[in-house]
């Protein structure tokens, strides 16, 4: 072909691009390249132009004219789409990206003509063409907000099978009733409440039928304020004519039933009338969900420990109402984080009452993905304890009380659902709860030293937040480690090394590489293949420009603007970030609710498509992350 044809055909495919995005926004010299290098093809009505078995995709296809459909390759049933593309449109970006084959089939819905572009010459592409990379790094963007939509559906489901306002009483009754009859002495009767935990005590006849109700709050009113002996008979004092409805009767019934008759409590019974369980408000508060308020509240006044374990409860229940609105990974980590801040803080001041730290400055810290703000459904405890010793206190005796201090208050966070670390990172191990100066020395030793022992403590402990005390203490400790680490380039760039040990578990041939743990064959453990590498590579970032903040995203926005990363690559590595998160806690959510401890297991088989294509294009985001570790330290 003469060069004033090729050169008429190159104008005609650049004429026929401009009008279509993104390639409306690309440089000249990027477009004439890719128009340069693509070659027409036809395909008649009905061919297949790529699809999963024909293996690693090998070109990006841009359509000149006709129409394809695009559907899930192999008859995936968990993702039901259809797209058709036209002229301007282009496909198969995110399995050149990745180095896969397509996840879907894309076949000619009447005679169709396509631009088709080498994957070599695409990469090259993306080198040459801002506007073009960013346009493929946003693909990560649109498929996570479509994943967004499936786990918001998937969550809505699991919700609705939940017990809700519709929920019949006999679902809600948990307990057998407790009963007496109308003879039983008041002494009796409150011995029996306080014994089982109980705000109420129903009265029945012979047939176990309602005939009188009795409340705490009746306790005030019928007997203290009237001298009332406690030998008397419960019916002496009882309300008589209790509200009762059917156990068919639902959620709504009842609460219906307490706004108009101004009660707090229906009792369910059978066909008979028999006494079947006790429906109170807090049962029915429950259902509802708890809001932010209202746990936050009850978390603030709480007096013991056993209020701040059902305020812990609460949490998870409105944390599974957030994943049901589509709430994403990054709030719902926050928010659990904030509110097991406040469950810390509470346990904190109850202990306070019993031990004596009068007139020394202290501050709780808190370490690993508490200390980033980061904290899932299942988490244990990371603390430790900073505090002063001045001249004319004795160091011995002043770490002992903090000792005895910090083992109750450890004892009680185990007892509100923080079970206590395996590893003994609490402040009551004597090598957490230590002086100012002697953090400072742990840290210059690490720093000076960067022993394998010595980078896995880094990153865990230099990950720390205050929680309660002296928070200038903690601001101290950071700016004593920001002094050690830059005027020891060397620890960087070991930090650097060891946030490189863990690759993403890409496959070359298979999608992930699964099978880590022996023990649990064809699953990702996704906090130590997933969530480690983006935190670790945020907290090198962090380390070297002397970004105080420890929650990853934070760190990664911060760093975007000291280091010069491509605020496009980091947006699109917050976001993968996230959407393990979110994954993380979906799987954890499950595995609770089926009476197992919830893990970081997940098995990649059992994602639908969607899921599948973005946890890799979040795994590639990472390896981009790592990538820069790389190029900054010469590894």
């Amino acid at each position: 072909m003469s060069n004033s044809a090729t050169e008429m055909l190159v104008s005609a495919c650049i004429q026929f691009l401009q009008g279509f995005s993104p390639f409306d926004r690309m440089e000249a010299q990027a477009l004439r390249f890719l128009a340069e290098h693509v070659k027409l093809a036809h395909f008649p009505k009905g061919a297949r132009i790529l699809a999963s078995e024909m293996g690693i995709a090998r070109a990006l296809y841009i359509v000149q004219g006709g129409k394809v459909r695009a559907r899930p390759s192999g008859g995936n049933s968990h993702v039901e789409y259809s797209a058709v593309l036209g002229p301007g449109q282009c496909f198969s970006i995110g399995a050149l990206m990745a180095q896969r084959p397509s996840s879907s089939a894309y076949v000619a819905r009447d005679d169709v003509f396509c631009y088709e572009l080498p994957a070599d010459c695409f990469f090259s592409l993306t080198q040459k063409s801002t506007a073009f990379n960013l346009f493929c790094t946003q693909t990560i963007a649109g498929l996570l907000n479509q994943s967004q939509q499936q786990l918001q559906l998937q969550f809505a489901q699991r919700a609705a099978e939940q017990k809700t306002m519709n929920s019949p009483l006999a679902t809600i009754v948990k307990r057998e009733p407790v009963a007496v009859a109308p003879e039983t002495s008041i002494r009796e009767v409150v011995e029996l409440m306080a014994a089982n935990h109980l705000g109420s005590m129903v009265v029945t006849d012979p047939l176990q039928q309602p005939i009188g109700i009795f409340t705490l709050s009746d306790v005030l009113k019928r007997i203290v304020l009237p001298g009332l002996s406690l030998e008397q008979p419960i019916s002496s004092v009882m309300s008589t004519s209790p509200l009762t409805l059917p156990l068919a009767a639902n959620a709504h019934d009842a609460a219906l039933a307490m706004a108009m008759h101004a009660v707090r409590h229906v009792l369910a019974v059978d066909e008979g009338g028999r006494l079947r369980g006790v429906v109170s408000e807090r049962d029915l508060f429950k259902l509802q969900g708890a809001g932010l308020r209202q746990i936050r509240h009850s978390i603030d006044a709480a007096t013991s420990v056993d209020v701040l374990r059902h305020a812990r409860e609460d949490v998870r229940q409105l944390s599974l109402t957030m994943l049901t609105e589509g709430v994403g990974g990054q709030e719902i980590t926050q928010f659990i984080s904030t509110l097991n801040d406040t469950v810390t803080r509470r346990v904190i001041d109850l202990n306070l009452d019993r031990h004596d730290l009068y007139g020394i400055d202290w501050a709780w810290l808190s370490f690993g993905s508490e200390g980033r703000d980061e904290q899932t459904f299942t988490t244990d405890q990371d603390n430790g304890i900073v505090y002063l010793c001045t001249d004319i206190m004795d160091r011995e005796l002043t770490q002992l009380r903090f000792l005895e201090f910090a083992r109750d208050v450890n004892d009680d966070l185990d007892k509100c659902g923080f079970p206590l670390c395996k590893g003994n990172i609490m402040a009551s191990n004597p090598e957490l709860c230590l002086t100012l100066e002697e953090w400072e020395e742990k840290f210059a030793l690490w720093v000076r030293t960067p022993e394998p022992l010595a980078l896995l403590n880094a990153t865990i402990f230099f990950d720390f937040r205050p929680l309660y005390g002296r928070f200038n203490l903690a601001h101290r400790m950071r700016l004593s480690l920001f002094r050690q680490t830059q005027g020891n380039p060397l620890f960087l760039r070991m930090l650097a090394q060891n946030a490189l040990s863990v690759a993403p578990p890409l496959g070359r041939i298979r999608d992930f590489v699964t099978g880590a743990d022996p023990d649990h064959p064809g699953t990702i453990d996704l906090k130590k293949y997933g969530v480690r590498l983006f935190t670790d590579a945020a907290r090198v970032f962090a380390l070297a420009n002397q970004v105080e903040a420890t929650h990853t995203v934070t760190r990664l926005k911060r760093a975007s603007a000291l280091t010069h990363l491509p605020p496009d690559d980091v947006s699109a590595s917050i976001e993968g970030f996230n959407f393990i998160q979110l994954l993380r806690l979906r799987h954890q959510h499950f595995e609770q609710e089926h009476g197992r401890a919830g893990d970081n297991l997940i098995r990649p088989d059992e994602l639908n498509e969607i899921e599948r294509r973005v946890l890799k294009e979040a795994f590639r985001q990472a390896r981009k992350l790592q990538a820069r570790l790389k190029l900054d330290y010469q590894l």
